[in-house]
This record gives structure tokens, sequence and C-alpha cells, in this order.
């Protein structure tokens, strides 16, 4: 079973999907019904710039390739566009449904972040739930894998009968954030190490000492180079971050996530998910 049938059968049989044909639509992939709860993406920081434009880019995914309605996306900045007033905004619910369904853009259990979309939808004058992080979940060892594979790094997708070089013998998967964070990053590197046959280690992109760690540890199991895979969307940190953590590994970064496909596709997935917990 795909994510995307796991989506759609995630919803209540009462919100059967219809499947519509053209270039936009995936194989698999879902419409939700007219009147629907929104699907709200709350951007950490502010939704205008670098940011702005990768959720912007989400949300038109989210729509043509997933699920047929507008996604919104609402900064945890604040301001007119931050998540408190974008609530406000909503119209009232069905009597039996919420809202709306508000999805981080975070591929991994960030507590500070949770904390200020939880404050947000307790405070909305209508009722709003909120779905789990996109990661950890196997579409993002995908995305990693691509941004791995367009970097030159590792072996694209077989799927898609694509060559190309392999510079790397090993990577470390670098989330943001503490240790919970890098446990929750695990998942990811051992599905990662399965699709690129290769050893991937975990540590902090915060903790250049960890970094360095794993990178040795890499190099004394017989890898002669290293490449770092960012764990994250990419507006949550600055570039230079990710500069001094590929220099602590001694290896080449590939890009952040960014609007990859699968965020888009997991983004649905957290909705469906958490619209059908409301619905129980």
């Amino acid at each position: 079973m795909t994510p995307e049938s796991q989506a759609s059968e995630a919803l209540p049989s009462r919100r059967s999907r219809a499947l519509r044909g053209g270039r936009h639509r995936g194989d698999e992939s879902f419409l939700l019904p007219p009147g629907s709860p929104a699907l709200i993406l709350a951007v950490p920081g502010p939704a205008s710039g670098q940011a702005g434009a990768v959720a912007a880019e989400l949300a038109r995914a989210v729509e043509l390739e997933n699920t047929g309605q507008p996604a919104v996306v609402a900064s945890l900045g604040g301001g007119p566009d931050g998540l408190g007033a974008v609530l406000s905004q909503l119209a009232p619910s069905r009597p039996d449904e919420p809202a709306a369904v508000v999805v981080p853009l975070v591929t991994g259990p960030d507590p500070a972040i949770m904390s200020v979309v939880a404050a947000a939808v307790a405070t909305a004058p209508v009722p709003v739930v909120f779905a789990d992080p996109l990661g950890p979940h196997p579409l993002i060892a995908e995305g990693l894998h691509d941004r791995l594979a367009e970097s030159g790094l590792a072996r694209a997708d077989r799927i898609r009968m694509m060559t190309m070089v392999t510079e790397a013998g090993g990577v470390v998967v670098a989330p943001p954030g503490d240790q919970s964070a890098v446990r929750q990053a695990e998942i990811t590197s051992v599905l990662l190490a399965s699709r690129l046959a290769c050893p991937v280690f975990t540590a902090s992109l915060d903790d250049e000492a960890g970094l360095r760690g794993a990178a040795e540890q890499l190099r004394a199991s017989g890898v002669r180079t290293v490449a770092l895979a960012p764990h994250l969307i990419g507006p949550e940190v600055s570039p230079d971050r990710i500069t001094r953590a590929a220099a602590a590994v001694g290896g080449t970064a590939a890009a952040p996530l960014g609007a990859h496909p699968a965020l888009a596709r997991l983004a649905a997935l957290r909705y469906a998910e958490a619209l059908a917990a409301a619905l129980i």
C-alpha cells in the first residue's frame, strides 16, 4: 500500500475519493469533496522570502497532485499571515467536523514549533485540529535520496532507470535540533541506508562534535567519502549552518528537501490522518 492510498483510506468512508485525470494527478491521489475542512500549512518563521516561496510551491503541489482543494499557507511568526490571524478568518465548521486541519511544515517533532501551533489552535474561534509533523516517514527518505542523487552524491532511484556516479560511500543525516530530533531522524537514516545500500549515520546539524564523530565512524568502517544530507525543508535554518555542518563531516552537502513532491504527499497524508482521528 502506498502512502497516497493510505491517505485516502485514512478518511472516513463517507468521504470517498474521486480520482481525476490529467497531467497533474498522481496515479493514487485523492480528491477532497467540496466543503472539506481547510488544509493549513504552518510555516516556521515568516510566510515571505524563501520560506514563503517553498511553502507556496508545496501548497500548489498539495492541491494539484493530491487533494484538488487549495491549501492555505500560514506563518508561525505572527503578522497578518500568521496562523492566529488565518484561523480567525475561518468560517464556522459543520457540526460534526473541524473547520481546518493545521499541518506543521517540519520534517520531525519540534517541541517549540508544536507548542506554537497548539497554542494557536487552542485559541481559534472555530474548531481546529493539528496534524503530526511530516516525518519520520519513508517519503522523507525518498526525498533525501533524490536530493543526494541530484548532487551526484548517490545513485538515483533505480525505478527511474537513471545512471549517476556515486561520489559518497557514506552519508550523515543531519536534522536541526537536539538529541530527540536525532532519534527521530535515525528512523529515516535506516530507511535511507536501505535505499542507498551504504552506511548512514545521524547527527544533529548543530552538534559539530557529533557530526565529526559520525564521519569518523564512517571512515573507520572503510568509507572514503562522506556526504551530508540535511534533514530539513530549508527555510528553518540559515545556509551557513549547512555549510558548517558539511565542513564538520569533511564532505559535500546535498540540498535541503525544499518543495519536494514527497512533502506535498506527506502533507495530504497528515491532513487525512488528523481529520480521520477528529471524526472518530
